[in-house]
């Protein structure tokens, strides 16, 4: 077993080929962890820190996944970090315990076992008795119990029951959103009735006095010098009772049916000053979500490719994760959009990736599933008016005036926006971000990854 020697000003990547093991902020000198004295390039003495007491798990080092777990292993004292690539993702549900069994040390230090549900934590308790007696916390990033698919049959009932069964044997159950929570417990006796005899009653009561959100700590970036300048002369730190939405800023001649039916507002004119600018240049629409059917990318094109037919000016940026085969409608839409694309494709660089969020003006989410949605926030971070689903974990972080309930709701508000772009561009988006970050979360998880009273 190789272990890698790191501090807090020289750490060490984990190993994507290998799934080695990553050893933050506390030398790990042997399997054992003895206290024996090293040294840094064989000459300084390094001082002994405490041994490790948390263990992070990480079963798909990939995405959101990642960046949780690289969050923690920087900010939270003495861990130890153990990961598998993030690739073949039912495979790794279901041997990643069996791997973490054989690859992870003894270690009498540890107090405190944190994983996400990727991995099934009964059996990695069931191969690793030592392990057991840890505070064991399983974090959801998604469950599923209510993960979509594209037919029924194709639910494989395994993936579930081990959710199930590693919120039973955890001490702590965390999810990252209530949806996420509820949708969860709220289908476990439905999920259950697939065992055709003898099944289990009341696990959701079981399970749900474990359970608590504490939502994902985004790191948003600094942004103030890349935003454009009608960003910046914006008040992102406004609050108001009241919520003015684009429908509300419109004349009310371009209203349709599905505009919102409240009164004008007594100290607004009928007519919005735009700034020439403004107005003459193109609204910019922004995709950053993967390219897969779950995210629905059918809708968002069809949309687009409606607004085109009724000729309508518009800038398009598609980003996003491709993975092997995703789904016919962005070849298809990217000829018949052709003419209106700024970016295609994932950008590898984060820098680049946040400077199309600024300059973008609207982000839509068409998405059949969303349990936490960064990237929509990301991109609100970024000054982008929101245009997300009325379903969902979306009612839970942004206010009505940002969702949809239709598909003809969303194309009315994104041909309203192509015909007014000054609009979204003066709009303070009332969703304040940072009760999402790092710095607002640090305590709770602080918390959460503390050793058990003795």
């Amino acid at each position: 077993m190789e272990f890698v020697l790191a501090d807090r000003n020289n750490e060490q990547p984990i190993s994507e080929q290998t799934g080695r093991p990553s050893v933050r902020k506390q030398p790990i000198i042997s399997p054992d962890v003895t206290s024996n004295r090293q040294t840094a390039n064989h000459s300084a003495a390094v001082e002994v820190t405490s041994p490790p007491g948390v263990l992070l798990l990480e079963a798909f080092y990939g995405g959101s996944h990642k960046q949780l777990i690289d969050l923690l292993t920087e900010n939270i004292d003495a861990c130890s970090v153990f990961t598998l690539p993030a690739k073949k993702w039912h495979w790794r549900a279901r041997t990643a315990a069996l791997h973490f069994s054989q690859t992870v040390p003894a270690c009498p230090s540890y107090r405190v076992l944190f994983s996400s549900s990727v991995l099934n934590l009964c059996e990695l308790v069931a191969l690793r008795p030592d392990l057991a007696r840890l505070k064991k916390v399983l974090y959801f990033h998604e469950n599923q119990l209510v993960y979509p698919v594209r037919k029924e049959q194709e639910r494989d009932f395994q993936y579930g029951y081990n959710q199930v069964l590693s919120c039973l044997v955890a001490d702590v159950v965390v999810f990252n959103s209530v949806f996420n929570m509820e949708s969860f417990l709220s289908s476990i006796s439905t999920f259950m009735k697939k065992i055709p005899d003898h099944r289990p009653k009341n696990l959701d009561l079981l399970i749900r006095p474990k359970c608590v959100v504490l939502y994902y700590p985004v790191q948003f970036p600094d942004v103030s010098r890349m935003l454009p300048e009608h960003k910046l002369v914006r008040s992102p730190g406004e609050t108001s009772d009241k919520i003015t939405t684009p429908q509300d800023e419109l004349p009310w001649c371009e209203q349709g049916p599905y505009q919102s039916t409240s009164e004008p507002r007594t100290d607004q004119k009928p007519q919005c000053e735009a700034d020439p600018e403004d107005q003459i240049r193109p609204l910019h629409i922004v995709w950053p979500h993967r390219w897969e059917h779950d995210k629905n990318p059918e809708l968002f094109f069809n949309t687009l490719i409606n607004l085109k037919e009724q000729r309508l000016n518009f800038h398009l940026s598609v980003l996003g994760e491709t993975f092997t085969d995703p789904p016919e409608i962005f070849s298809e839409a990217r000829r018949l959009l052709d003419s209106h694309i700024l970016n295609w494709g994932f950008l590898s660089s984060k820098q680049d990736y946040v400077k199309v969020l600024c300059q973008a003006d609207v982000v839509v989410s068409t998405t059949k599933h969303e349990f936490f949605g960064v990237a929509m926030l990301e991109a609100v971070h970024c000054g982008c008016y929101p245009l997300c689903p009325k379903a969902l974990v979306y009612p839970e972080i942004f206010p009505a005036a940002y969702l949809y309930s239709t598909p003809e709701q969303l194309c009315q508000r994104l041909r309203s926006l192509c015909r007014r772009p000054d609009v979204a561009r003066r709009h303070v988006v009332k969703v304040d971000t940072s009760s999402f970050s790092w710095a607002s979360l640090k305590e709770r998880f602080e918390t959460l990854l503390a050793a058990p009273s003795p």
